[in-house]
């Protein structure tokens, strides 16, 4: 498995990702995780429809919080048929009381934490802490990457504007 260094880091610490770099253009990997119910939750659900895949190290912090929240609230502005999940390694529990706390109702949370599966298909599991780094990917109706962004250091949010510009452009 390809392993990159140099891409992101965490408080200025350099950290290894596990995966390839996407690139816009890619056919988007496949991926199965885990729903809030324990059930699998597959790409193939989403096929033929927009998906904007936000990629948190951990609900349970401020940043992933404060992420969540915000493409929460700004994906109440997309088209009804865009899909966007937030994926971490937190477990399925921790999701759902997270949700539920928040008001998070349109957002899907999956975790990673069973098939560990996405974090290495998507280039985003950092060797060092077997957390996903922060990234968000917007993928079109036709299974491709129309957005990558790895964002550089794990503390800071995501280009939301430059996201949403992308799942404007792919609907």
């Amino acid at each position: 498995m390809t392993e990159r260094t140099g891409v992101v880091a965490f408080q200025g610490k350099p950290l290894t990702l596990v995966g390839p770099a996407l690139e816009p253009g890619a056919a988007a990997p496949h991926f199965t995780l885990t729903g809030n119910d324990l059930s699998d939750l597959s790409c193939e659900a989403y096929h033929g429809k927009p998906r904007v895949l936000c990629v948190a190290p951990s609900l349970d912090t401020p940043v992933c919080a404060a992420q969540t929240r915000t493409f929460n609230q700004r994906a109440t502005q997309l088209a009804p048929d865009v899909a966007v999940l937030t994926i971490s390694m937190d477990l399925p529990f921790a999701q759902r009381r997270f949700c539920g706390a928040e008001g998070i109702e349109r957002v899907i949370t999956a975790s990673d934490y069973k098939h560990r599966c996405f974090g290495p298909a998507y280039g985003v599991l950092i060797k060092e802490l077997g957390l996903l780094a922060r990234a968000v990917f917007v993928i079109d109706r036709r299974d491709k990457l129309v957005h990558v962004q790895y964002v550089p250091e794990v503390t800071q949010e995501p280009d939301y504007e430059a996201a949403l510009a992308a799942v404007q452009s792919a609907t």
